[in-house]
């Protein structure tokens, strides 16, 4: 595993850019990484969404899928969409300090 900084934090990731110790993840390092995903800023849908996704994943032990973040957050596909553009789940994972979800290529 490789190391990386973000927002001024030494944490562990893999060889795609996901955390692999979800404890090492901060709001900050989430701002810094969305940023990197192009979201400029993080509003409170997008808070909604990476909160419920640590605790779903917390509760599971790994990344909760499109369908279960919809389900679990009452916000449309299409709305998930729109805040985490061009493979929302994946992206929410990653901002979030998550694994890598199930079935994402």
């Amino acid at each position: 595993m490789a190391t990386r900084t973000i927002a001024g934090k030494t944490v562990q990731v893999n060889d795609e850019g996901f955390l692999t110790v979800p404890g090492e993840w901060t709001k900050e390092i989430a701002i810094e990484i969305a940023k990197e995903e192009g979201i400029a800023e993080l509003a409170a849908n997008h808070w909604k969404i990476i909160e419920f996704s640590r605790q779903d994943a917390s509760a599971s032990g790994k990344s909760p899928t499109l369908r279960r973040i919809t389900t679990g957050t009452g916000i449309s596909t299409k709305d998930l969409f729109a805040l985490f553009p061009k493979g929302p789940a994946k992206k929410v994972a990653r901002i979030a300090g998550l694994g890598k979800p199930e079935g994402c290529v």
